[in-house]
């Protein structure tokens, strides 16, 4: 989840006329369970204000299993966690205390300091089951860096569906295809999960600077190239371009948005725009005051994770 050390992906130069750089996540093993990592990669940061990208499972966890992220500290950075399985409890130093379950949206954005953590617990972890979702941070805008921090859920009914052709898509963030999502996403940018039948074709947003696009399963062609489950690609601005659905379907993430005016320092859970913000941030939460300084721990919460 959130709080993992990096580990890099491979990217991989393709036709230039057709992709910018093809993404091929490299896969941990948490113990239960898997995570591939397409974001940050070696030659490409971001997409839009997408610094961060796991793929978290599919897995299956027995009864009685699940797993406890700590309490841990952001800065700088908005998360986004989007579940297609399973159901993960979220508490954080705002006193949330929430659920998200498939198809709903949790945004948490740190601003200049949040603490909370991800369990699997009380019933959902007694009576196991599958996990399939996403995590992905946004780096924020320079004026929301030193901002308060916030929380909001969107649960699936109020997140608007586009279907047509075979293609049936959630807008988790931002505006795309002419929807808006009711979440107030941090930034100018596109967030959507789509589900393609065999052979159905999705032209990609055209009124956004970068868009990538991540196959989650099946596998998806463009301009005559087949992409499996497993790979980011990215794509050059500007270009019109539709991917079409291979024969046994797919389901991709897609995402983009507004190039950032500037590069990001990332630096464990932390994202900024200075390396000073990431030192304070590192003292702030080596200092330990969790009742009275910058970082609190959730009510209910006792441990956290420390520094590495």
């Amino acid at each position: 989840m959130s709080q993992i050390p990096s580990f890099h992906p491979l990217d991989t130069s393709v036709d230039p006329d057709v992709i910018e750089t093809l993404i091929v996540p490299r896969a941990r093993d948490l113990g239960g369970f898997e995570v591939r990592r397409a974001l940050p990669a070696p030659r490409r940061q971001m997409v839009g204000p997408f610094i961060f990208f796991d793929q978290v499972g599919p897995a299956e966890f027995l009864k009685g299993e699940g797993f406890d992220v700590r309490p841990h500290p952001h800065i700088g950075l908005a998360t986004v966690t989007y579940l297609l399985e399973g159901r993960i409890h979220h508490r954080d130093s705002l006193g949330t205390d929430s659920w998200i379950a498939p198809g709903a949206v949790n945004l948490m954005v740190a601003g200049q300091g949040i603490t909370h953590s991800e369990r699997i617990d009380g019933e959902a972890r007694a009576a196991g089951g599958r996990m399939f979702g996403l995590q992905t941070w946004l780096a924020l805008p320079d004026a929301m860096e030193d901002g308060p921090a916030r929380f909001e859920h969107a649960g699936a009914d109020r997140l608007p569906v586009i279907e047509e052709g075979g293609v049936r898509l959630r807008l988790m963030l931002g505006n795309a295809y002419g929807a808006v999502s009711p979440v107030a996403a941090p930034g100018e940018l596109f967030h959507a999960d789509a589900e393609l039948a065999p052979g159905a074709q999705l032209p990609l947003p055209d009124d956004h600077e970068d868009r990538g696009v991540h196959v989650l399963s099946g596998s998806i062609e463009v301009a005559g190239q087949s992409f499996a489950a497993g790979r980011m690609m990215v794509f050059r601005p500007g270009d019109r371009l539709s991917l079409r659905a291979g024969p046994g379907g797919a389901r991709i993430a897609l995402l983009g948005g507004a190039t950032m005016p500037g590069p990001r320092h990332i630096w464990w859970n932390f994202v900024a725009s200075s390396r000073d913000r990431i030192e304070a941030a590192k003292e702030a939460w080596r200092a330990g005051d969790f009742t009275h300084g910058r970082f609190r721990l959730p009510p209910g919460e006792s441990e956290h994770i420390p520094l590495p």
